[in-house]
């Protein structure tokens, strides 16, 4: 079926939950009929080809110059403005993630995976597709002023943001790698993120260390295999990750400065033997670590080591441990920041932009504000009247978003660059 007849069907299909509210260039039909497009149809990263095709095809409908397969599944356009001027590139990621939705919705996926040896669900469960639909969105209302435009825009939608598979490069950084900034030569990025936080008509920014590095650690704990009755024959590498998890908990409790930097350190997954009556060999553990600063984190890395193969060692076992680090800490450029935030303010009115506190999730667009000054919000997407601290969180298989929140982040994404750009918005 082809997208646009796709698109209208899923209008019909699924009534819209928010008003009908014209937006400069584009309508909210559009932007939630994309939304839920991509929400039925979620890929994980690296593997995003279906959806690249329907941007690569709605960008080259607006005349754009398009490039494809770039670290693997993504997709840049380049608009050229009527005037001379800067270059902004826009930024919004495409992957979902192997989780199993749960929210009953009447567009929810139902595509599954099998991830690390699991079968499991592919979800939108991070706000990735409206992403997507809110920059397609501001590409064609860009694309409708593109005489008056003072500069150019690169738009960028970024595959695996979630991080790549097991054994593969990708994301913002296999990007850069590619030499993406130096074939462009973009002046300053922008990028936003819908978020479970804040309620939807809200935006949420602050200058400097926005969100956290994200580490991924790796312990293997190795024993020796007995059976479950006689545990003195072997060594027991299930009791001893048990007594490894609980130490990695002191870590931060006691021996991160909390009051001077934020950190965390959580096991995520702990797999290892097959029967009820059999102590296996060894088992793994895999977790994260979230901090902002470099002294702290080689602290991090140090204790982790220390409390397992220590821990490990007093329990007769072994233990292995391997760092990756995936991402690095986003950063906004306080200079940019000053300049664009007055925009979020223009867009939304004064009393719905607040000052983000340091947030210890994680985002490879810091690789693109690493490269480049770059600037980055939040978007509230929780129904105003939910509470906030029971509203399903990003990740969840029950998390879902307002869809007004598409409007305001339209909204607020297209101001910043008709700002940056030196265009006197038409609303």
């Amino acid at each position: 079926m082809p997208v646009r007849y796709a698109l209208l069907l899923s209008l019909i299909v699924f009534p819209m939950s928010t008003p009908v509210v014209a937006q400069e260039g584009v309508s909210a039909e559009q932007l939630i009929a994309w939304r839920r497009h991509f929400h039925s149809n979620p890929e994980l990263g690296n593997r995003e080809t279906r959806t690249a095709g329907v941007i690569a095809s709605h960008l080259r409908k607006l005349g754009l110059e398009v490039e494809t397969e770039i670290a693997h599944t993504g997709v840049v356009a380049l608009l050229e403005g009527g005037k001379p001027g800067p270059r902004l590139a826009l930024r919004a990621d495409m992957d979902a993630l192997p989780v199993t939705e749960e929210t009953g919705l009447p567009f929810a996926s139902t595509q599954t995976t099998d991830f690390r040896g699991q079968k499991t669900g592919v979800m939108h469960a991070c706000g990735h597709d409206g992403h997507m639909s809110i920059l397609m969105g501001v590409a064609q209302s860009l694309a409708a002023r593109r005489d008056d435009l003072a500069g150019s825009v690169l738009f960028i939608f970024q595959p695996a943001e979630e991080g790549p598979p097991q054994g593969e490069k990708g994301g913002a950084k296999l990007m850069l790698e590619e030499g993406l900034f130096e074939r462009y030569e973009p002046d300053a990025v922008v990028g936003l993120h819908l978020l479970s936080n804040f309620s939807v008509g809200t935006v949420a920014v602050r200058a400097g260390p926005l969100m956290a590095e994200a580490d991924r650690f790796t312990i293997t704990v190795e024993g020796r295999q007995t059976h479950g009755s006689r545990p003195w024959n072997g060594v027991d590498p299930i009791l001893t990750a048990a007594r490894i998890v609980d130490g990695l908990q002191s870590i931060v409790s006691r021996r991160v400065d909390l009051t001077r930097s934020p950190a965390v350190v959580s096991v995520g997954a702990i797999k290892g033997g097959i029967r009820y009556n059999i102590i296996p060999d060894s088992v793994e553990l895999v977790g994260t670590i979230r901090s902002f600063e470099d002294d702290v984190r080689e602290g991090i890395y140090a204790d982790i080591e220390r409390i397992a193969k220590h821990t490990a060692e007093a329990h007769h076992a072994t233990a292995t441990v391997e760092i990756e680090r995936p991402t690095i800490v986003t950063v906004n450029d306080p200079a940019l920041t000053r300049k664009m935030r007055p925009s979020l303010v223009t867009a939304l009115g004064a009393e719905q932009v607040i000052e983000a506190a340091p947030s210890t999730v994680a985002e490879d667009f810091a690789y693109f504000a690493q490269a480049i000054p770059g600037f980055y919000f939040f978007v509230g997407s929780t129904p105003v009247g939910v509470d906030l601290a029971t509203a399903p969180t990003n990740h969840s298989p029950l998390f879902d978003i307002d869809e007004q929140s598409l409007l305001v982040g339209h909204k607020a994404m297209l101001q910043v660059s008709l700002d940056y750009l030196g265009v006197a918005s038409s609303e």
